[in-house]
């Protein structure tokens, strides 16, 4: 049998056509080697869903898991009375003293996503420990202080810092991040996240977590709300690019509480055992 020219022309056309378009972007894995529960298969639920085929919980079930103390902090140096974003340096290597001695161990956001997402198991009396604006003492004290314990911490980045004065370099957050602690996004200028508009959303969110991806070569899922302001609009937007946001200790949003994780902002004149209990009275299992 004879093809006619128009047919074959036709078949290229159609050929061609058919594997045009973007390809999807590939997502590392970052399942955790955690003892798994017998969850299974989805991962559209939101873009940074591992590829493990397992179903992503449903907003009620993530809602119903005991929550895990994450504790935030700003500047640690020498605080002032009424300074509510700094701790003194001997506070905090006291409270980070507490946390061994109480038998707590410090967990990555990686374990605290699998274990909401999907029910991976944690450690023993889990914590999270996290650290906004890229304050230089974070690399000169907090991370030295973390590692003297065998702790990591998650370390969320103010873009336009970088670099500055009283702030850590491209090459000290790619330290961090090379020692094992885990490196977060803080928006670009620390706006309000709940007022962005479209173009603001390009500039907070998404060109400081490709910046941030570029320093540290490695993926950066990981949001912490300027202020802690929070809407259901500003997670909604958020879950397009993070796995999880942190808030700090308001209510989470029941029907996106993957990117209402809260958080307890340590005050200034908390002692090692304040920071105890308060960190068990804000978290109850």
């Amino acid at each position: 049998m004879r093809i006619s020219p128009i047919a074959i022309l036709l078949i290229l056309l159609f050929t061609g056509f058919s594997s045009c378009g973007p390809q999807p972007k590939e997502k590392n894995d970052t399942s955790s080697d955690l003892a798994k529960d017998s969850i299974t298969a989805k991962t559209s639920d939101t873009p940074n869903s591992p590829k493990d085929n397992r179903q992503i919980a449903s907003a009620a079930e993530i809602m119903s898991r005991p929550e895990v103390p994450v504790l935030c902090y700003h500047r640690v140096r020498q605080s002032r009375p009424n300074d509510t974003y700094s701790v003194n340096e001997a506070a905090f290597k006291a409270q980070m003293q507490m946390l061994s001695d109480s038998g707590y161990h410090t967990i990555s956001p990686d374990q605290l996503y699998n274990y909401l997402a999907f029910g991976d198991t944690l450690p023993g009396k889990p914590v999270l420990l996290t650290f906004d604006d890229n304050r230089i003492e974070h690399f000169d004290i907090c991370a030295p202080v973390l590692e003297s314990h065998g702790q990591k911490g998650t370390f969320f980045i103010m873009t336009i810092t970088m670099g500055k004065k009283n702030y850590m370099s491209r090459e000290q957050i790619k330290a961090l991040s090379d020692r094992g602690h885990t490196i977060g996004c803080h928006s670009w200028d620390h706006h309000d996240a709940r007022k962005y508009t479209t173009e603001d959303w390009q500039k907070q969110s998404v060109e400081p977590q490709q910046k941030l991806e570029e320093i540290i070569g490695k993926p950066v899922e990981y949001w912490a709300y300027p202020f802690g302001s929070n809407n259901h609009g500003a997670a909604a937007e958020l879950a397009k690019y993070y796995k999880l946001s942190f808030i700090l200790a308001d209510k989470r949003d029941p029907e996106l509480p993957l990117q209402m994780v809260r958080r307890l902002m340590v005050p200034y004149n908390w002692t090692a055992e304040r920071m105890l209990r308060g960190m068990k009275a804000t978290f109850k299992h």
